[in-house]
């Protein structure tokens, strides 16, 4: 196929825009856990960026967008990246091919690093890389094949655009599963207020700031060229996120009698969540009606785990699972209107002519896959938990993360030393149990 140089050059940096997403999300996480876990959570979802990389190079790629064996695709066919080019571009699209597998290699990157908000405090380092390779394989391929791949799903008609489904409700659901094995964090009564408080409010605004900017290169990427298409995602996204914003900051306002920048980022990344499935298929007016709606599900949501008990930490069911959730349903009811089915005749209010178009069908369509999606990541992600279980504790013996798992602590001042020299003493044993007799513990501590 003809590569576009337009179209070539908007991907690339597109490709550059996601990449940054997963920095953006590990100091918007790192800043809403306490001081003693934030170097375990920027640790967690960096890594996330070598390892993923890796599989994705090596045959991730391959098994979600190669010719189909029915459940997965052909890992051998784009094995190392293989049979790929930076010249020709695959069947329908007009970028090349090994910018293509690196644009998705992005969002293998991010997905699993959103349920990173789910394990504070609970999720030691070995079994979390076991479990991030595991869940790749297992959910996010096949849903990633079946959707974007060309699989089952996109032949019956389930669109998602920029991975409502495919990132948001996978890796939601997977969060919410994982609470059955990793549990409630251990928290003695007079530190709750520690653990719940965020201990650096920047971090999470540059956070936030940074998934914004990557998020025009997460949906308007998803046009896979420079369109109008690309364009109208673009626009959707900044419209649904300000709104979800706004309105986010004003519930917390009369809630609390305060307007709370935690909040107002919190606000806009569930408009992100919601959109991000309908972003290439809405006209304005409908990402306008999808940031309402997110601002008011996604809080719901929020309130409703915590009220059942469940220690999601940083609502990553909440915002991303049930922004994705909500999201990918409504594009079924608020897509282009059928005068956009014909791309030839289509009037030029249309955001994707030739595509899909709003209707009960395409609706419950949407409805039928995500809860398929959601049953589906919970029982994969629970089997998974469990075995990895069956081998090695899942849970750090304290809850100074960073100390027992990494012997690094993110401040040395003395103003914020925070790890007195019994608790070191008491974290040495343990952590010279595992490592052969390190002493790096005390010499960190």
């Amino acid at each position: 196929m003809v590569v576009d140089a337009a179209s070539t050059a908007w991907m690339m940096v597109a490709t550059c825009l996601v990449m940054l997403m997963t920095p953006g999300l590990a100091f918007f996480y790192g800043g809403l856990v306490k001081e003693t876990s934030v170097l375990t959570m920027l640790t967690q979802n960096f890594v996330s960026m070598g390892v993923a990389s890796i599989i994705w190079f090596a045959f991730g790629f391959s098994m979600c967008f190669a010719e189909s064996w029915g459940f997965i695709g052909n890992p051998w066919t784009h094995f190392g990246f293989r049979n790929l080019s930076v010249r020709e571009a695959l069947p329908g699209q007009v970028i090349p091919s090994e910018l293509f597998a690196a644009y998705q290699g992005m969002f293998a990157i991010i997905t699993p690093a959103l349920m990173t908000g789910t394990f504070t405090d609970r999720l030691r380092f070995k079994p979390y890389l076991i479990f991030l390779c595991l869940w790749l394989v297992i959910v996010y391929f096949p849903w990633c094949h079946w959707i974007w791949g060309g699989g089952w799903l996109a032949q019956w008609g389930v669109v998602d655009f920029a991975g409502g489904i495919v990132v948001h409700v996978t890796a939601g659901f997977s969060a919410l599963a994982s609470l059955s094995i990793v549990g409630h964090r251990e928290i003695p009564e007079d530190e709750k207020h520690i653990h719940e408080t965020p201990h650096n409010i920047p971090f999470v605004a540059l956070g936030t700031a940074l998934l914004w900017f990557g998020w025009f290169g997460f949906n308007g990427g998803s046009a896979a060229a420079a369109s109008g298409v690309a364009i109208g995602a673009a626009v959707n996204s900044q419209i649904a996120a300000s709104v979800a914003l706004f309105l986010w900051l004003v519930i917390e306002w009369l809630r609390f009698g305060r307007p709370s920048l935690v909040g107002l980022c919190v606000g806009a990344i569930a408009g992100f969540a919601t959109i991000t499935p309908a972003a290439g298929y809405v006209q304005p007016w409908g990402a306008f009606v999808l940031g309402i709606v997110a601002t008011f599900f996604c809080y719901a949501c929020t309130e409703l785990i915590k009220h059942l008990g469940l220690d999601d930490a940083l609502d990553v069911w909440g915002v991303h699972g049930m922004g994705g959730f909500i999201g990918a349903i409504l594009l079924g009811a608020l897509a282009d209107p059928s005068a956009c089915a014909e791309k030839a005749t289509a009037p030029d209010f249309c955001i994707n002519p030739g595509s899909i178009t709003a209707s009960f069908a395409q609706t419950g369509k949407q409805t039928a896959a995500v809860l398929l999606c959601a049953a589906y990541s919970v029982v994969a992600t629970l089997i998974i938990l469990k075995a990895i279980s069956m081998f090695m504790p899942l849970k750090p013996r304290s809850l100074h993360v960073d100390l027992h798992e990494h012997h690094e602590k993110a401040y040395h001042s003395p103003i914020r030393a925070y790890v007195a020299s019994d608790l070191a003493a008491k974290l040495q044993e343990p952590a010279d149990a595992e490592s052969g007799g390190d002493s790096s513990a005390s010499e960190s501590a």
